[in-house]
């Protein structure tokens, strides 16, 4: 409980302090997430954050690709020309010819592969495609880079379309940098050090206070203390820095997790307590039922000396202790209380018996007499109830009784379990308490899956609320 309350509480006077580092954490980790995303969303980023685009392709080792930046290059060339002069004129033909050069390279040598963007490629081809109702790509841009083409169908039209369907995909492509082990270059690390070096010597500090304030620790020992923080030191799998951030946030009391933590509890523990205590349970009952198939049971109730050592921690026998009180609190304190009744029981059976003579019979036909038979009955109910009770409280008492009642007791278990240790009669006894607990196995798993474990869980949690409270 101490280390768990050290996880999740900080002191009040550093609390400024913590929280300064867990903002820093926070915006670190946004930093990852943003190093992650970079490369799948940078179409996003370069489409509405250009600048910072400029700025962090050069972190990725990105540059514009020099075949696509030239293809760009000699449309604004031949914009310029058609511009100045008209399409009929020897600059316009040389970088219209030089454009299906272009045009068939790139569809040739696929410059979008290294970017992962060879998908770019196949749109491209479909949509010069499509504008020219062309089965082959090749044909297509051909036609397209022709000045025929343009004096057909208009210059201004499909030099549009060409800058507003086509041009923004070609832009997006873009050359990364490979370094000597095969490996595109990644400089994020340089941005990431500050705050690897803070947090080490922020974790370093704080585990070595920790094992200062506790001296049966040691440094080693506080440095598990505060596991999760290794994670912001790792510099792969970056994005589990997400656990120290979350942690060091609720420390520094900037969110409140605990809600969020006592759901996490409380499906994990009804998604696995069912499955969990139906695998226990079963595995209790099938222990006890091949312990008794194996005849462990029987070896050791009747042989003593294959018995493990049994540890008494009291010197008494507490199954005979047990016996022994309730003997005692049934004929000192509940048989005085049920005298009546007993009394009563025994005046109904000794006239059912004196009904049954025929001298009880002629005697209730006798004038004066016939009340006789029941005061008898009466008076020998209560002398039989009170000479017994009287008896066996003197039994009790006496002993010499108490002698020859343990030696009979002893003589009768002796006996039982010679009876009991015949293979026909513990075979029996046996095979039904393998039974009994298979029946109490299926109805326990039946039990398990009709009412779930959703009733605990919720008595589990208001216990807790009333020791909170």
């Amino acid at each position: 409980m101490t280390s768990t309350y050290t996880l999740k509480k900080s002191p009040r006077r550093f609390l400024w302090l913590q929280r300064i580092l867990a903002i820093i954490a926070l915006a670190n980790l946004l930093l990852v997430f943003f190093d992650l995303s970079y490369i799948p969303w940078r179409d996003f980023y370069w489409h509405h954050f250009p600048d910072v685009t400029k700025f962090y392709d050069q972190v990725k080792g990105i540059e514009p690709h020099r075949d696509t930046q030239q293809y760009l290059k000699r449309v604004d060339e031949l914009e310029a020309y058609v511009a100045a002069d008209t399409l009929q004129s020897p600059e316009v033909e040389a970088v219209l010819a030089d454009l299906r050069l272009l045009s068939n390279q790139m569809i040739e040598d696929n410059p979008f592969t290294i970017a992962n963007k060879s998908g770019l490629l196949e749109k491209i081809k479909n949509l010069i495609r499509d504008r020219l109702e062309q089965n082959s790509a090749h044909q297509a841009f051909n036609t397209f880079w022709s000045s025929a083409y343009f004096s057909q169908v208009g210059w201004s039209s499909e030099i549009s379309f060409f800058n507003s369907a086509i041009r923004p995909l070609i832009e997006t492509n873009y050359y990364r940098h490979i370094d000597t082990n095969s490996k595109f270059i990644d400089r994020f690390w340089k941005l990431d050090l500050p705050f690897i070096i803070l947090f080490a010597l922020d974790y370093l500090i704080r585990t070595f206070a920790i094992s200062r304030s506790n001296p049966n620790l040691t440094w080693l020992e506080a440095m598990l203390r505060r596991w999760y923080d290794i994670f912001l030191l790792l510099p792969f799998w970056r994005w589990l820095r997400v656990i120290p951030v979350l942690i060091r946030l609720n420390q520094a009391e900037l969110v409140d997790l605990k809600p969020f933590r006592n759901q996490i509890n409380r499906d994990f523990v009804t998604n696995f307590a069912q499955e969990i205590t139906e695998v226990v349970g079963v595995r209790m009952i099938d222990g006890m039922q091949n312990a008794i198939h194996r005849g462990d049971v029987a070896n050791w109730m009747f042989n003593s000396e294959s018995r493990r050592p049994y540890i008494d921690i009291n010197n008494t026998n507490e199954l005979r202790a047990i016996a022994s009180r309730l003997i005692y609190l049934s004929i000192y304190d509940v048989l005085p209380q049920v005298r009546i009744e007993v009394e009563a029981l025994l005046q109904y059976l000794i006239k059912s018996a004196l009904n049954q003579s025929p001298i009880y019979q002629q005697l209730n036909n006798i004038p004066g007499v016939n009340r006789l038979p029941n005061q008898l009955a009466d008076n020998l109910a209560k002398d039989i109830s009170q000479s017994s009770y009287k008896t066996i409280k003197a039994a009790l008492e006496d002993p010499e009784i108490a002698k020859l009642t343990s030696e009979l007791i002893t003589n009768f278990a002796n006996s039982l379990a010679e009876e009991l240790q015949k293979q026909p009669n513990l075979e029996e006894i046996e095979n039904l308490l393998i039974d009994m607990l298979e029946e109490i196995k299926i109805n326990y798993i039946k039990d398990l899956e009709l009412q779930g474990v959703e009733k605990t869980l919720e008595e589990s949690s208001q216990l807790r609320q009333i020791v909170q409270q």
